[in-house]
């Protein structure tokens, strides 16, 4: 059976590009994305988390069917409900005449009125991403709770990607049954491709910046922003007295000028400017360690952890973190800690530090538990769940109509 597969999605991400081109290479699949924020195709744009315009590096439009559908919003983009505003999508999917339809986020005007419209017509997929790690009682809660048990009527089958996500579905209404495994993933891959060059270029790298072989080097890589809590790193260096024991910083961000000036003196920490994502295998390997130390609100994942443990390194990541529960198995690949306390912390940087067979074997595990979080086990999920879950429903053969 050949599939036809829609999927809405705002514009092209570099963590979407590579499951869309392995999804088109299926056999028994056929995708078409539609992309609503048009004006993103002109390819870099402002991102406000770097503080800066950014074009990736690596093919986002290469490997799959796509089309940009016209924007008419007066303030284009994904940062409000009404920055996506298709008038024309609905008749170009139905056109397609998919099996189902697969929903990135419902958070914008066109993405809710799809998911409105093609309701009870063909099935509606969801993939998100949300959590309740930062929700807080109160009468908020109960009005955002009643609001979006509303929203996710309109879902047939969700495609959670991890325990935290999971429970949030099942708070908002939606039942076991029809939810599905669909793993936060980065292209492992790429990751793991040339993995004893990136090693020597990322010594180099390292004595580039004074960082000696016989120093511990502690890496934070993301945006420059509050959630992520980039100032924790700080906290560490005047917390620890060792010498070599120092702290990279890769980024850019709002918080990047006010980080600088409070580590002006100290020698032991590091800033580079934002790294493209070829330049990112290299950049992970530099350190002997990796951490998110993320207070939120709002981190649904950390997928800069993947892309550290894909690099086979111990990761030191936040409660806070969405992704922590199933990424971090404390003692074998890292350990979870609480962004407002250092001990916990600072006590693993050390048994690291002093047992480097316990930080290899650390690096060793990382690898081996994100090897199970992939695009490829993205893919064989969904084609499995078409396969079975779909052709026994009663939208089987249902036509879609304009």
């Amino acid at each position: 059976m050949n599939f036809r597969l829609a999927i809405i999605s705002s514009h092209p991400i570099q963590y979407n590009a590579p499951l869309f081109q392995l999804m088109a290479q299926q056999d028994s699949l056929q995708i078409k994305v539609f992309y609503t924020w048009s004006q993103s195709q002109q390819g870099e744009k402002y991102d406000p988390g770097f503080d800066r315009k950014i074009e990736w590096d690596i093919p986002l439009l290469d490997g799959y069917d796509y089309e940009f559908v016209e924007n008419i919003s007066k303030d284009p983009g994904t940062h409000h409900y009404k920055g996506i505003d298709n008038p024309g999508l609905i008749e170009k999917i139905s056109s397609w005449k998919p099996d189902a339809l697969l929903i990135f986020s419902w958070s914008f005007k066109s993405h809710l009125a799809c998911m409105r419209y093609f309701k009870n017509k063909i099935p509606i997929l969801f993939r998100g991403d949300s959590n309740l790690i930062d929700e807080q009682p109160g009468l908020r809660r109960f009005a955002r709770r009643i609001f979006l048990k509303w929203v996710y009527r309109h879902v047939d089958y969700a495609f959670y990607v991890g325990t935290n996500n999971k429970k949030y579905f099942l708070a908002h209404g939606l039942k076991e049954s029809q939810l599905y495994f669909a793993p936060h993933a980065v292209d492992n891959e790429r990751f793991w491709q040339n993995a004893q060059i990136n090693e020597e270029q990322a010594q180099e790298w390292r004595t580039s910046l004074g960082i000696g072989e016989n120093d511990f080097l502690l890496l934070f890589a993301g945006k420059l922003e509050q959630k992520k809590n980039p100032g924790y790193l700080l906290q560490l260096v005047k917390a620890i007295p060792e010498k070599n024991i120092k702290f990279l910083i890769v980024g850019n961000g709002p918080l990047e000028n006010a980080l600088k000036a409070s580590a002006l003196n100290e020698k032991r920490i590091v800033f580079i400017d934002f790294q493209n994502q070829l330049k990112m295998p290299v950049v992970y390997r530099m350190a002997n360690a990796f951490i998110l130390p993320s207070k939120g609100p709002g981190e649904t994942w950390g997928l800069a952890v993947n892309e550290a443990m894909a690099c086979s390194r111990p990761v030191i990541v936040s409660k806070k973190a969405g992704c922590a529960v199933d990424l971090v198995e404390r003692e074998k690949n890292g350990i979870i800690i609480d962004p407002d306390e250092l001990t916990t912390c600072i006590e693993y940087l050390f048994s690291l530090k002093n047992d480097n067979e316990k930080m290899i074997i650390a690096g060793n595990e990382s690898k081996r538990i994100v090897s199970g979080f992939s695009f490829a086990t993205i893919v064989r999920n969904i084609c499995d769940f078409l396969q079975f879950e779909l052709n026994k429903s009663n939208f089987k053969n249902q036509p879609v109509k304009a």
